[in-house]
């Protein structure tokens, strides 16, 4: 469980106001002290993410947000830091108190969460405090158009409901999308080629190449792993070629001279593109470089918080081939982590990482941020592509997809 990727766990907030019960209600699902409890009102401020398995749910991310009743300037913007978590989720739990009136605030939480199409939860908590009055739940049902779910964290009543609920609720295949196995027959080979990566972990290969792998046994085709200057010798040594070269985008160019042209061939990030975004969008992205010009401001986004090296993809490579392909220089700004600028409309182009360690809803929730702003978005495998003059290549898994840039007047040669 503690070594399932952050995006491939169910993403749960918890919302409701000071001291209902929240983070009491977090150690109650998962029968550990994982969440601080105090009877202070406002123990939890900014959203707090704790990685837990919930059974028969299994690994999931449960984000503990602030109060949103919490009040003055500084809680104010608490309450807008948990609002923003809804970009990132799968499912909400509401929580309120028997014998407290609903507010606005709750029916607020609600209407967002119905705009986002995110499935939600009410829970009626602190059931052992009092009574429930006879009309409460139907009032609830009659406000919120479902019944709520009553809990006592202090007595454990209610919690087998509440988890059986959360897994009616949660969405269809939600840890399911594939990356490349749609694109496999059982039996297929498949090459990865996978340079020694210096942000790793010593002895370890890095989360995409993990996790397509991963996907590629689960489809029951079979896969073979070779650094770039191997390549060629690999698919020699095989007794039938390959259905499909995977390689890192930073070696493009040495992977596609070294793959015969019949045989398919993209990269981990394009790969994750489409597995986590809305590869068409990014591909349309790759539009804008073109139109780059010298001083043009451009964003450089990484969803993790990896450790820099030397020659680092996002910092340093990227930045240097879009000066090349400029012919000057740029204004480079960089985010990482959580943090995505809110003045995205300075920008002229957008140049994502591939979102191996965010959920699906979170990268799309980015697309549709920048898509407001008016501002295009590429992602690193597309645009190293696009830069290297390969992108109809590495675009030759998805046939479709090149009809589809060629019918929007995208130059991917």
């Amino acid at each position: 469980m503690e070594t399932t990727p952050r995006g491939n766990r169910l993403h749960i907030a918890i919302f409701g106001r000071r001291n209902v019960g929240k983070s009491s209600l977090i150690n109650a699902l998962t029968n550990q002290q994982i969440a601080l409890v105090s009877e202070v009102p406002g123990t939890t401020t900014d959203p707090v993410f704790k990685a837990m398995e919930i059974l028969p749910l299994g690994p999931v991310m449960i984000i503990d947000t602030a109060g949103i009743d919490d009040s003055g300037e500084l809680g104010a913007l608490r309450v807008q830091r948990s609002l923003e978590v809804l970009e990132q989720v799968d499912m909400v739990l509401l929580v309120l108190v028997t014998g407290n009136s609903i507010s606005e605030l709750e029916l607020e939480i609600a209407r967002r969460v119905q705009e986002k199409k995110l499935p939600l939860i009410v829970i009626l908590n602190k059931t052992d405090l009092r009574s429930v009055p006879a009309d409460e739940p139907a009032e609830i049902e009659e406000k919120f158009g479902l019944k709520p779910v009553m809990t006592s964290t202090l007595r454990r009543t209610g919690l087998a409901e509440l988890k059986m609920t959360m897994v009616r609720n949660a969405p269809v295949a939600w840890d399911e999308q594939t990356i490349v196995g749609d694109l496999l027959d059982p039996g297929d080979l498949a090459v990865l080629v996978v340079p020694i990566d210096l942000a790793a972990p010593k002895g370890r290969l890095i989360l995409p190449q993990v996790q397509t792998i991963r996907d590629i046994l689960d489809h029951d085709a079979m896969v073979y792993v070779a650094k770039e200057r191997e390549l060629k010798e690999c698919i020699a040594t095989l007794n039938r070629k390959p259905k499909i070269v995977i390689t890192d985008s930073q070696v493009f160019l040495k992977a596609d001279a070294d793959t015969p042209p019949e045989v398919l061939l993209t990269s981990f990030s394009i790969l994750f593109a489409r597995n986590k975004g809305d590869l068409l969008t990014l591909v349309a992205g790759a539009k804008a470089i073109a139109k780059l010009r010298p001083g043009d401001k451009v964003l450089i986004s990484e969803a993790c918080t990896h450790h820099s090296t030397e020659d680092d993809i996002g910092k340093v490579k990227i930045p240097r081939w879009l000066r090349q392909e400029v012919g000057g220089e740029l204004e480079f700004h960089f985010s990482n982590g959580n943090s995505f600028p809110a003045n995205l409309s300075e920008f002229k182009l957008v140049v994502h990482c591939g979102g191996c360690m965010i959920t699906r809803r979170e990268m799309l929730a980015r697309l549709a941020k920048v898509q407001e702003a008016g501002v295009p978005i590429v992602n690193y495998g597309v645009c190293i592509a696009y830069l290297m003059g390969i992108l109809r290549r590495a675009l030759s898994p998805f046939p479709a997809l090149q009809e589809m840039m060629d019918e929007i007047d995208v130059d991917i040669d």
